[in-house]
């Protein structure tokens, strides 16, 4: 029987001789190699079928159809007719994808089984090479059908799609000149099923002065088709799911009017770049009206202009002169259809400041209405506005470096002494300037940083690094064979800590499920660095220790070098043949990482013929919440236990005898049924886990079971805002007015596991800023989680916890206290003791984050501008030192600011900063100023989780 591939790839090339090598190319290129593609030469009378013909003999993987239809709809449904594959993909001739494409979505596709399709990112990439930002649409995986109803949100080649759903699908339709993809993957959207975002840029789509998608009156002509089709019934699809049969639901976001409107504006926009305005602006009508929709607006605007304009955002402020009139014109009428010529000057002001955002202002940019330059703070000139300008956007340049952007709106010239003026008013970039005016407010913020750099190098604590992660981990995309995967693991020696009580406890009762009577022939698979292998040896006659590992191969071998029973192979039990006539065979923590529970039910069959009859084949894995979410398990994406001995049990030939079932796994004894044997009811023991569960494996188990696992949220939800958690003591014992500070540990490890059980995943006050500045939604169930003033007790009671549900915190240290206690409680009872330098450093190593509570832990609105100054830079440079890290984040002691803190904290190298506000941070907050939640000492599980479902929405 004729090989199928597991991938199918259809191109259509017309007279493509200049870009079609560049996408074949990109096929050999990939890391996964079963795949097949169809090139379907398109009546070409160029050097096209030259270059078809030689890439098929060439590879044998590549095969080639002829067409007449010039009609890249056509095209590729002669090459769906001839594909073979599960899976389908669609690469234009002048397109290509990444080396890692197919690879990466497959093993998307792998962790959502009921899948119809997984998508990527994509970038444009115009005719001088330059690329344009990564997009992609999240919405897709969360709305399929509600987002293809209103545009096309994914590139033709960005998507890896069923093939025999296609093929059932008619595939496309050959009466659209445009928006043909467009109309299939609406059709394949309103079936209801799942599709999976790898949220990275795997796709390159060339834009050419001859692409269609320029013909902005084919394209409005056939979008208001395909928009038409989405908010209707289509009778071309036999089984639509229920809730789109009848079309898009307009409240899920906004009308087909509207929709057509949006695709209109992006036309107007691209035919703008190109100096006119052919799209009637009474096709703009049904677009949104407001002033929270303007930056919504001129990001579409800015979307047709990068295409139509063949340039990308940072090239587009010095070609305004070709388009800038055309624009103009463009969000002039839409303040005529608005009624509000505001309207359409603020659509205007946003798209200036993203072009302008993008630019180097290397010469200044005089676009509609704002002008664009850069200005020495230290020498400014005046500037004089040109006509139509009033409004400047500039970089303060300090010693060739950009010091602070400036907005603002001008009447008239701007004066140098204007310009003074503003340098003051706006914060330097990064950390103090350089040789400034001795006795000037930055001279003076200079000196205090030297003093507190002398300061810490005068310091008797000797600066060491934090400890190193103890596993290297392995580099990305590097993982394309098993063997290399394993020898990745191995690279570091025992690296799942097999001699840790609980491995040896399950070492323990493997060996007490063994068969009665003698063993003569056993075989180990995977059997790693023979920890288990030494104890096995013993009890059989001979013993066949193999791995797939040649590296830990060798320290089995060195390990049981005294035990002469043992033959040491390396052997991968599912690509190799494996000894037959086996008494026994172990096999134990690695069907996880078979690829599904099909390759499972292949492994099953080749154990069946390697055991004698009347053997043995022993297995102990671990329960996996993908099996069964409501149990205690492993939070891994893999099945488990369950799944791995309902499948082995279900096995002709093979019948379970005997169980040992622990909370977190079960080892499991089956025998190769002889032809006159009889199954018998199989003997299940319950037995606790008396070993301690150390934190490697801990971090992995979510007790009790999840009510939402981290990978599906982070699939489907999106959100505006997140909660910043607040703590200070974690504490049994303590002074009594101090009780709403002070958390004890059993309540704060159910709220810890709460959090594990319902998804969230914890981040840091570094990639919350960063959220913010890009405008980015949070992505899943994030939570940061802060903790005051570094009190011993957090790596006592709370870190240990932390970390046994796979979460982290931020801890803001009293830098001139480390080490002592905590003297301002003084007054409420005996001090509670803080960290000391090497604790910090150590928990800095494990994954802890830490940031400045200043030096003193006194007050800020009592301390003079240079004691806060001094403060800000003494505690930043310490957690420096002890953590290894950058260090951008404070706290202010008690919660309390003043008007100096923000713009100070930024001239003194913060980022981000904690004041007195209350409540969930959002992507509208000010980095410097960001709010968070307390959570008190006093208060119920029942209140915790209140306060976190009410910032969830």
């Amino acid at each position: 029987m004729a090989h199928k591939p597991l991938v199918s790839i259809v191109v259509p090339a017309h007279n493509a001789e200049a870009t079609l090598p560049r996408a074949l190319d990109s096929l050999l290129e990939q890391e996964m190699a079963d795949w097949e593609a169809t090139i379907v030469d398109d009546a070409s009378t160029d050097r096209t079928p030259a270059i078809i013909a030689a890439y098929v003999e060439r590879d044998a993987r590549f095969r080639t159809l002829t067409s007449s239809a010039k009609s890249p709809a056509r095209a590729r449904n002669s090459g769906i007719s001839t594909a073979r594959g599960q899976w389908l993909m669609f690469l234009d001739a002048d397109d290509w994808v990444d080396a890692s494409f197919l690879a990466k979505m497959l093993a998307a596709l792998k962790t959502a089984p009921d899948a119809v399709a997984a998508y990527c990112g994509s970038r444009r990439v115009m005719p001088d090479g330059a690329l344009t930002p990564a997009s992609i649409s999240p919405e897709v995986a969360v709305q399929p059908f509600e987002t293809f109803a209103r545009r096309c949100a994914i590139r033709t080649h960005a998507l890896l799609v069923d093939r025999e759903t296609i093929v059932k699908l008619g595939g496309f339709d050959a009466s659209l000149r445009t928006c043909e993809v467009w109309d299939l993957w609406q059709r394949l959207a309103r079936l209801g099923k799942n599709w999976v975002m790898v949220d990275e840029p795997l796709a390159y789509y060339r834009i050419s002065l001859n692409a269609l998608s320029r013909n902005s009156t084919q394209m409005l002509a056939d979008a208001e088709i395909v928009i038409a089709r989405g908010f209707s019934p289509d009778p071309r699809i036999k089984h639509p799911a229920s809730a789109h049969a009848s079309g898009a639901i307009e409240v899920n976001g906004g009308t087909a009017a509207e929709a057509l409107a949006w695709f209109a504006l992006w036309n107007a926009a691209s035919d703008c770049s190109r100096g006119s305005l052919s799209v009637n602006p009474r096709s703009l009508r049904a677009l949104p009206a407001g002033r929270k929709r303007a930056r919504e607006i001129a990001e579409v605007v800015l979307d047709g202009l990068m295409e139509g304009s063949l340039s990308v955002p940072a090239q587009m402020a010095a070609r305004w002169n070709r388009f800038g009139g055309a624009i103009t014109k463009l969000t002039t009428e839409l303040g005529k259809l608005y009624g509000d010529p505001g309207a359409g000057r603020r659509v205007q002001y946003h798209l200036e400041q993203m072009l302008l955002d993008a630019d180097d202002l290397a010469v200044p940019r005089k676009l509609g209405l704002t002008l664009g330059l850069r200005v020495d703070a230290r020498n400014p000139i005046s500037t004089e506005l040109p006509e139509g300008i009033d409004q400047i956007y500039a970089f303060l340049m300090m010693e060739g470096q950009i010091a602070a952007r400036v907005q603002f709106g001008a009447l008239g010239t701007v004066t140098r002494r204007h310009w003074f003026e503003l340098a003051l008013n706006f914060v330097p970039a990064e950390r103090p300037v350089r040789r400034p005016v001795r006795d000037s407010h930055f001279g003076k913020l200079a000196q205090l940083a030297a003093q507190a750099r002398e300061l810490i190098r005068s310091s008797a604590e000797v600066r060491e690094p934090p400890p190193a992660s103890r596993r290297a981990r392995a580099k990305d995309g590097q993982d394309d064979d098993r063997t290399s995967f394993w020898n990745r693991y191995f690279a570091t020696e025992d690296p799942w800590n097999y001699g840790s009580p609980y491995e040896q406890e399950k070492y323990e009762r493997q060996l007490e499920i063994l068969p009665a009577g003698p063993i003569g022939r056993a075989l180990e698979l995977a059997c790693a660095e023979g920890h288990f292998t030494r104890q096995l040896a013993p009890r059989v006659n001979h013993l066949t220790a193999t791995d797939i590992s040649a590296i830990a191969i060798e320290r089995a071998r060195a390990r049981c070098g005294d035990q002469p029973n043992i033959e040491f192979g390396v052997l991968d039990f599912m690509a190799d043949t494996l000894p037959d006539e086996m008494n026994l065979i172990f096999c134990s923590e690695v069907l996880y990482y078979l690829d599904d529970l099909a390759e499972l039910q292949r492994f099953a069959k080749k154990v069946v013929e390697a055991l004698a009859p009347g053997g043995s084949l022993i297995t102990a894995h671990a329960f996996v919440l993908r099996d069964n979410p409501q149990r205690t398990g492993f939070d891994w994406n893999t099945f488990g236990a369950q799944a791995i001995s309902e499948t082995l049990a279900g096995t002709e030939g093979l019948v379970l005898e005997q169980s040992i079932e622990t909370e977190l796994y079960r080892i499991d004894r089956f025998r190769r049924l002889s032809p006159s044997d009889v199954a018998t009811e199989p003997m299940i023991e319950h037995a606790p886990i008396r070993a301690p569960v150390g934190i490697g494996v801990a971090r992995n188990i979510v007790w009790g079971g999840a009510r939402a696992l981290r990978r599906d949220v982070a699939r489907s939800e999106r959100r505006q805002r997140i909660p910043v958690l607040m703590y200070h003591s974690v504490a049994d014992d303590g002074p009594a007015t101090l009780a709403r500070f002070r958390c004890m540990p059993a309540a704060f490890a159910s709220q810890m596991a709460w959090l594990r059980a319902n998804g969230f995943h914890a981040i840091n006050s570094e990639q919350l800023e960063r959220f913010i500045a890009n405008r980015q939604p949070f992505v899943g169930r994030p939570v940061l989680i802060t903790f005051d003033d570094g009190f011993q007790n957090f790596a006592d009671q709370a870190w240990p916890i932390l970390r046994a549900n796979d979460l982290t915190a931020e801890v803001f240290l009293v830098t001139d206290l480390v080490g002592e206690s905590a003297l301002w409680d003084a007054v409420s009872g005996p001090p509670t003791p803080l960290m000391d330098a090497g604790t910090v450093r150590r928990l800095a190593g494990e994954g802890a984050f830490f940031g400045s509570h200043l030096a003193t832990h006194r007050a800020i609105d009592g301390l003079s501008t240079s004691e806060l100054a001094a403060e800000l830079l003494r505690s930043r440079m310490f957690v420096e030192r002890w953590t290894g890290r950058p260090i951008a984040t404070f706290a202010a002691p008690y919660s309390v600011t003043d008007r100096r803190l923000g713009r100070l904290a930024r001239e003194c190298g913060y980022q981000a900063g904690f004041g007195g506000r209350h409540g969930p941070a959002d992507l509208d907050c000010d980095p410097i100023d960001l709010p968070r939640i307390e959570i008190r000492g006093d208060r119920s599980l029942d209140s915790f989780v209140a306060i976190i479902e009410a910032v969830l929405g």
